[in-house]
Formats: C-alpha cells, structure tokens, sequence
C-alpha cells in the first residue's frame, strides 16, 4: 500500500488516458444502441431524446459517486494512487437488452413507443433486482475463489475487449498498427510520448489525422457527423410507470430474460470489485452492487433501457495510474455531449481504428492482472474460466442465427454460451478447489451449477424447468465423483 501525504488530486495526467480508454468505451455502446434501434425502427426522437439521455444521466450519475468514492478510500487509507471505478453500460447486457427486450417488445407490440416503455420498465426493474442482491454481496464474494471470478472477467477481456478491438484495429491495418505501437511504447513500456503528450490522446490524434491524410476517412464523414446536433433535455419522466402496466400483462415472458441477465450484472460487478482489489484498490462490493442498481432505476427514469455496472476496463485505468479526475471528465463529457448531439459527431469523425488500440491495451491489462493477482498453481482454474466466454462471443455476434452458423463446429457453442458468466464461474471454483484438495466444496459448486442448468440460468435460452437435463445429469455425475474423491481422502488420513 502507498502512503502519503500528498493531498489526492482532483485530476492528474494519468487520467486523460484513463478517460479516452473509458470515454472510447462507452462511446462505442452508445453508438451500437444508436445504430441498432434506429435499423429496428424506433424513431430517433426517441432513441436521441430518451434512451441516450437515459444512459448519460445513469453514466454521470455513477462515475461522479465512484469518484468521490476513491476520495474517501483515499482519505481513509492515506493513499494518493487510489483509481476510481468505472462505470458504464456492460456489453453482454447491452445486446441482451437490445434483442432479448426491445426487439421482441416491437415485434410483438408493433408500435415502437409502447416497446420503448416496456424496455424502460424492464430496465427499472433490473436495477431494484441488483439493488436487493447487494444484500448478499459480500457473501458471494467471500466464497468465490477470486481465479474463478478473474478467470471470468479474463475471458470477457479477451473476447470482447482485446480480441474484439484487435479486429477492428487491423480493419485500418496502416493507421491501426501505427497507433497499437504507439499504446505499446506509452502504455505497456511506459515510455513518453513528444512534447510529453498523454499517449492515449497522442495515438487519436496522430491517428486521426493519418486517417483523413491518406484518404482513408473521407469528408461525408463531417457531414454525417452533424446530422442529430440539437438539444435533448435530460427530462425525468414516468414512461417506466406506463411500462410496468404493459409488462405486467402482455409481455411477462420478458421477465424471463431480465432475471438471468441482472444476476449476470450483479456478478460481474463482483468480478470487477474482486479484480480492482486484486490491483490494489478495496472497495466494498456490496455498496457498488447499490449503487449500480440505483444507477439502473436512476437512468430508467430518465427513459434509459440499459443497466449499468462497475465496468469491466477500470483494472486498465489502474493501469495507467489514473486516479479520479477521469471518472469526473467522463460524466461531466457524457451529460453535456448527449444533451446536443455530440456523441453521434464524435463517433463518426474519429475512425474505430485509431481507438481500438486502447481497448486492445485495457483488454490485455485485465487478462495479466488475473494471472498475476494469483498463486502459479491456480493458473488452470484462470484458463478453463475464460474458455465459456469463446462460446460467448460467437453466440452473440451471430445473435439469433448462432445455431445454424456454428453448427458445423459443435453444437455446443450454443450451449456453452448461454449463462457463460456462470458457467465459467463455476468450472474455475471447481478448479480452484480441487486443487486444493477440497473436494466437498467442489461438489457444491457442482450441486450448484446442476441446479442452475435445470431452471435455465446456464445452458439454456430461456428459464424453464428441466431446461437443460443433459447438463444436469453431467453436473451431478461430476458433483458424485466429487463426494467419492472426498471420501477416500478423510479414508486415508
């Protein structure tokens, strides 16, 4: 632990860095939801002047109370090199949202203002679900071995974090390499950057102009950049009230999906609490739990239809040596750049590949914390936690078409992809405790993932009873051999 009595500063080099990465990150959601709900139909009164809306009040609202946060685990500790937690809209959420809630609710519904409403209540009631998980939080921390739950968040960082934007530097291979080298030499070898310019905002600048240069973002960008600038007033309102009418009688089976998917945000609040300490930095799991599901309800309110959470990227913020100025900067630019429009004209100026390299750097930093906030001999448990998240990516990128795509591989991909958080949760805790000799705790965690798999919480697209009985059987064969190995271990002593 670093001691000082340095005061902790408002703001710091460091976190310029920290800021585009998280800013980048974030940014990127927001286009995808932007995109994504304007090809399904919903007016973009509505989606600019409602759901961003929602999403930046919920985005400011949790990165200023994280920042003040770190200032008192700051205080507490004596500490100047305490690194806020990120907050922002998680990926896997955000697709599960977009096709397992908005999508359905159009479908079915036909009228695109009523499936936005019902979305906004969904929404609500996810962040009330996490809020009362939060109760529990601790608990679930304290017993999951922390090489399961990095593992996890390993597995998410190298397939949608570092993999995912290493495609996407490479679709630029000229400017992408140009500026990944740039990440290389700032970030991971600490070298400074000319005229002492903090790399991140170095690489996008040098990126950018080397993008317009060579000819490889042209002038219809600027034009398509500036099509949505106006006002949009962040307006509370009660359209999640209207909704939770509708959902209540014609579209009850969405509950099915925001069951599974907020307990999926609750852990992965977890993981990144569990992987912040593991970097240095000790928050109290239960108080983020509140406060992302407060953050939820919060953006509801506003006719946001996402839940927020502890982001996956903020390992790489530490990283960087952020501290709390760039959670600061990054609410203050949310509220502000959504209220006219910017996000959208910020988005289409600066090319995915001059960013990408960041999140291919934030993405590489929390596969090496995982590894490294564990002893050697739980290094298996690390790898088998992140190998469900393969599946993972493959299901959501080919979204509803997975099966027929993926079938000439395996028809497990599927399988193994729906409930990966919990899926690689559970065989990393088996892991970890077989390695340890504890065979009766393995068989729980067995016992445990059999019952998940039968309500449909992992293996399956829906919950149901019975959901998934070939995964079942295996568990609980898995969870008796278990037992014997335990038995014959307490025989031989």
């Amino acid at each position: 632990m670093a001691v000082s009595n340095t005061p902790y500063p408002w703001y710091k080099k460091e976190d310029t860095d920290a800021f585009f990465a998280l800013f980048q990150n974030n940014i990127a959601n927001f286009v995808i939801i932007a995109i994504t709900m304007l090809g399904m139909g919903f007016p973009a009164d509505i989606v600019y002047g409602q759901v961003l809306p929602g999403a930046a009040i919920a985005v400011m609202a949790g990165n200023f109370y994280y920042a003040w946060s770190a200032a008192r685990l700051a205080r507490k500790e004596n500490r100047n090199d305490v690194t806020a937690l990120s907050y922002g809209i998680s990926t896997p959420v955000m697709f599960v949202f977009l096709f397992g809630v908005l999508l359905p609710a159009k479908q079915l519904t036909g009228d695109a203002e009523m499936a936005w409403k019902i979305a906004v209540a969904a929404c609500f009631i996810s962040g009330a679900i996490e809020t009362s998980i939060s109760f529990i939080g601790r608990w679930v921390q304290y017993h999951l071995p922390r090489a399961a739950m990095l593992g996890a968040v390993a597995g998410v960082a190298l397939t949608f974090i570092a993999g995912e934007m290493l495609f996407k530097t490479l679709e630029m291979p000229i400017i992408g390499l140009v500026v990944l080298t740039l990440i290389i030499i700032g970030l991971v070898a600490r070298v400074s950057m000319p005229f002492r310019i903090p790399t991140s905002l170095f690489a996008i600048i040098v990126g950018t102009l080397m993008a317009y240069l060579i000819g490889d973002s042209g002038s219809e960008r600027f034009s398509d950049a500036f099509t949505h600038l106006g006002f949009y007033p962040l307006i509370p309102g009660m359209d999640w009230y209207e909704g939770l009418g509708l959902l209540f009688t014609s579209m009850l089976a969405v509950l099915t999906v925001v069951l599974p998917i907020t307990l999926y945000n609750a852990i992965e609040t977890i993981n990144n609490v569990e992987a912040m300490e593991a970097a240095g930095d000790g928050y109290d799991v239960r108080e983020c739990q509140a406060v992302d599901g407060a953050g939820t309800m919060l953006g509801a309110l506003f006719g946001g239809v996402f839940p927020t959470t502890v982001y996956i990227a903020t390992v790489g913020a530490k990283w960087m040596g952020a501290g709390r100025g760039y959670s600061l900067l990054n609410g203050a630019v949310y509220a502000v750049a959504t209220m006219f429009g910017l996000i959208a004209a910020l988005a289409a100026i600066i090319p995915v590949s001059v960013v990408a390299p960041i999140l291919v750097f934030v993405g590489i930093s929390m596969i090496a914390t995982a590894f490294q906030a564990n002893d050697t001999r739980y290094y298996p448990a690390v790898a088998l936690a992140m190998l469900p998240y393969f599946a993972n990516y493959v299901m959501t990128r080919f979204n509803r078409g997975a099966e027929e795509v993926v079938s000439d591989i395996s028809n497990a991909i599927v399988l193994m992809g729906q409930g990966a958080m919990f899926m690689a949760i559970f065989l990393g805790a088996i892991t970890v405790s077989v390695i340890d000799h504890q065979f009766r705790r393995a068989a729980v965690f067995a016992l445990t993932a059999a019952g998940f798999s039968f309500v449909g919480l992992m293996h399956a697209p829906e919950l149901t009873l019975n959901a998934a009985p070939d995964f079942v059987i295996g568990y609980l064969i898995m969870a008796a051999m278990l037992v014997y190995f335990e038995w014959q271990q307490h025989r031989s002593q």
